[in-house]
């Protein structure tokens, strides 16, 4: 089966290299193109690039997907699947192009978090588990029939980068095993609605920068949740004498207080906690704006209240 792998950060590389490494042809890669980043805005390449590079594998990275040179060159490869993972919204005239059509892999348990963001929205909401899931492209995003699907515990302590890397993991097993089963014929697609039917949807929209303000009115649970559903990236934020502090670690402290919520104590010494709704939430690990990422302790050596 000669396959086109379609997918842009390290998440999607997992998936890639099991393909790969398993004895699949992987003809060629879609990515996007190289942009400027970091200081001295040197080009940057994507991951799945960079590593289809190093495997030798002809690499395309069209500007629009809808542009006819874009066309011809992906027709020519004669891809009998396209795989994406963690890559952007296709065009029917893409996804509908191999005789067997073109699966994603979906970092949750669809229908549930269809969007942009699942992963950070299953820690956000105190998911339990989250999971993979493979489909096939359709018309609307990340409502195509399900092909398998695998689980993954989410431990209270896991952040948003813990669940990615366990993720990315499963998304590259149950790719792989959709492959297999593809090609010996044995797959049962099952329409996204025979599970909408019996439970309510949940979302998972692209987060933004005002997306990720703390709401120290709310309850230490929610408080925890959101911030570690935000950490490593983008990163919860709130304000410490006027400039943005970004919180990655936190611990819970239940006690009752009269103090209004979001203000701050701290012994200058070894803690810094913010009053909430029951309670406070004590920071571990934190960045001030201008400085590096540090730990409470280390922080506290510098800081002047």
């Amino acid at each position: 089966m000669r396959i086109i792998f379609m997918g842009t950060p390290e998440f999607a590389v997992a998936s890639l290299e099991a393909l790969i490494q398993s004895g699949e042809q992987v003809v060629a890669v879609v990515t996007v193109p190289d942009k400027p980043a970091g200081r001295g805005q040197k080009m940057h390449e994507s991951a799945v690039k960079i590593f289809a590079t190093q495997h030798n594998i002809p690499v395309l990275q069209p500007v629009k997907l809808r542009d006819e040179a874009f066309l011809s060159e992906l027709r020519s490869f004669q891809a009998d699947l396209q795989v994406v993972v963690a890559f952007r919204m296709l065009p029917e005239m893409v996804w509908n192009m191999p005789k067997f059509g073109t699966i994603n892999v979906h970092a949750s348990l669809l229908p549930q978090y269809r969007g942009a963001a699942p992963i950070n929205h299953a820690i956000i909401n105190g998911e339990k588990e989250s999971g993979v899931t493979t489909f096939l492209l359709q018309h609307e995003i990340d409502t195509g029939n399900i092909l398998l699907s695998k689980k993954v515990i989410i431990k209270e302590t896991d952040n948003a980068g813990d669940l990615h890397d366990k993720l990315m993991v499963a998304g590259a097993e149950i790719l792989l095993e959709t492959v297999q089963q593809l090609k010996a014929g044995t797959l049962q697609p099952k329409p996204q609605d025979d599970f909408i039917a019996t439970t309510s949807l949940k979302h998972a929209p692209k987060i933004f920068k005002e997306d990720c303000k703390i709401n120290w009115h709310q309850s230490n649970e929610a408080i925890y949740n959101f911030i570690r559903g935000l950490s490593p990236y983008p990163a919860a934020h709130t304000l410490l004498n006027d400039k943005v502090l970004k919180i990655y670690a936190t611990e819970k402290e239940y006690t009752h207080t009269t103090a209004l919520p979001g203000t701050v104590e701290t012994d200058k010494k070894s803690f810094l906690k913010f009053a909430t709704q029951d309670g406070y939430i004590i920071v571990t690990e934190l960045q001030l704006e201008g400085k590096k990422k540090m730990n409470i302790i280390d922080f506290l050596k510098g800081y002047r209240f």
